[in-house]
C-alpha cells in the first residue's frame, strides 16, 4: 500500500519555513510531505498587494493542492494548525476518497489531522472560536488601514506561542511572524468536512494562545456533529509543538498516517 501525501495548512501569519525542521524529520520517516503558503498570510516584505484575502480564497488553494495529489492517484492527509483548521475543513467538500471514487477517480482524502487548531461549526469562523474561550492569553496586535494584522510585542507573542522554547529562540520565531489578512478570521465555515473523514487531534497541554478548554470543546463539537469519535492524543506541548515537541509532533503524524491509511 502506498503512503498518503500529507499537506500542512499553517497557523495565522505562518510562512512554510516554519516547518522546514519538521517537514524533514517526517520526509526521513518515509512521507510525502509540504506547507502550504496561505494566501491570508502575509510576505516577508509585508502585507500582499490588493484586498485581504479571505478564508474561502485559503481553502480554494488548499483544494488545489489536494486535487493535483489525487489526480497523480495520491491519498491525501490534511495537517492543520491552528487557524489552518478552519480552511482546511471547508476545502474538503467533493475531494475526500470516497466521494472521488464515486466518479471513478483515484486518491483524495483520507483524513484530517487537527493540531491545536481552531474548528468552527457550520456558520463560525475561526474568530468565533477565539470570542468563544476568552481564558487565552491575548497576544497585543493592531490592524492596519490595509486590513492586515500583525504583532505589536514580541515578547509576549514569543511567551505565549513560544511558550516551551528558550527564551532567544522563541523571540527569533515570533520575529518572523508576517502579517495576516484580518477578514480570513470573520468567514464563516460553509463545509464540514469533518463529517467526511476520519479525525485525528493533537492536544497540546501547554498551549497559552488556544487553551486547552478550547480545544477539547472543539474535539466535543467534531464528535457531536459527525457522530465519530476523534483520535485525540495529548501532549505538554505548547502552541508550535512541530517546532518545540517535535520528536513528539512526527511520532504522532506517522501514527495517524498509519491509521488512516488503513482505514482508507
Amino acid at each position: 500500500m502506498s503512503r498518503p501525501s500529507l499537506i500542512i495548512v499553517p497557523g495565522a501569519s505562518g510562512l512554510p519555513e516554519f516547518y522546514d525542521s519538521f517537514i524533514k524529520a517526517v520526509t526521513g520517516r518515509g512521507y510525502d510531505i509540504k506547507a502550504l503558503h496561505l494566501p491570508s498570510v502575509g510576505l516577508m516584505t509585508g502585507a500582499r498587494e490588493g484586498p485581504p484575502p479571505t478564508m474561502y480564497e485559503d481553502a480554494e488553494l488548499i483544494a488545489k493542492h489536494v486535487r493535483e495529489l489525487a489526480d497523480r492517484g495520491n491519498d491525501v492527509i490534511l495537517v492543520t494548525h491552528s487557524y489552518g483548521g478552519t480552511p482546511a475543513t471547508e476545502s474538503v467538500k467533493g475531494l475526500t476518497k470516497k466521494e472521488r471514487q464515486k466518479q471513478g477517480l483515484e486518491g483524495g482524502i483520507i483524513g484530517i489531522a487537527y493540531m491545536t487548531s481552531l474548528v468552527p461549526n457550520l456558520g463560525g469562523s475561526a474568530g468565533t472560536c477565539q470570542r468563544d474561550f476568552p481564558d487565552r492569553e491575548d497576544v497585543p496586535m493592531a490592524v492596519g488601514d490595509d486590513g492586515w494584522f500583525y504583532y505589536t510585542d514580541i515578547p509576549k507573542l514569543a511567551r505565549v506561542s513560544f511558550t516551551n522554547l528558550p527564551k532567544d529562540e522563541g523571540e527569533f520565531w515570533a520575529a518572523k511572524l508576517v502579517k495576516h489578512s484580518s477578514i480570513s478570521f470573520g468567514d464563516p465555515l460553509t463545509y464540514a468536512g469533518f463529517k467526511d473523514v476520519p479525525v485525528s487531534y493533537l492536544l497540546c497541554e501547554d498551549d497559552r494562545a488556544i487553551s486547552p478548554q478550547a480545544q477539547r470543546a472543539g474535539i466535543e463539537m467534531i464528535e457531536k456533529e459527525s457522530g465519530n469519535k476523534v483520535d485525540v492524543t495529548s501532549i505538554k506541548g505548547d502552541h508550535v509543538a512541530p517546532l518545540s515537541s517535535q520528536s513528539e509532533v512526527v511520532d504522532w503524524i506517522v501514527g495517524v498516517a498509519e491509521r488512516m491509511s488503513s482505514l482508507a
